[in-house]
């Protein structure tokens, strides 16, 4: 669903109406509404993709959880990293994968005309 479409501009009326209907319900109800809202907004483009932002959610929120109740410094560093670089990871991994075997591919294409990796 690109923001641009008739499917989004049907989209958000919804979700704005029913988040506006759940904001002085419970903090929770927004929250998983916001949720459910960006997985339907992601999904719509390619299901296949959900299961990577729903790790990515997963881990977020299990490391903020534990970063609220760890007080070493130490270990509160560990887990920001651990998310930060879960998160760049599979952003350097769509964004850059292509880029890294196209030049891989062409600098080894010395050895053998017919490399081709099976990817």
């Amino acid at each position: 669903m690109l923001f641009n479409s008739i499917d989004f501009a049907i989209f958000l009326p919804i979700v704005f109406i029913l988040y506006w209907f759940v904001t002085n319900k419970s903090l929770k109800l927004q929250n998983l509404l916001i949720v459910v809202a960006s997985y339907v907004f992601y999904g719509w483009w390619d299901w296949r993709f959900l299961s990577l932002i729903v790790f990515s959610t997963i881990v977020d929120y299990t490391v903020g959880r534990q970063l609220r109740n760890e007080e070493n410094q130490l270990k509160r560093k560990i887990l920001l990293w651990t998310s930060i670089l879960v998160n760049l990871g599979f952003l350097g991994f769509f964004k850059y994968y292509n880029f890294f075997l196209d030049n891989f591919v062409t600098a080894f294409s010395f050895l053998d005309k017919r490399f081709k990796p099976i990817l």
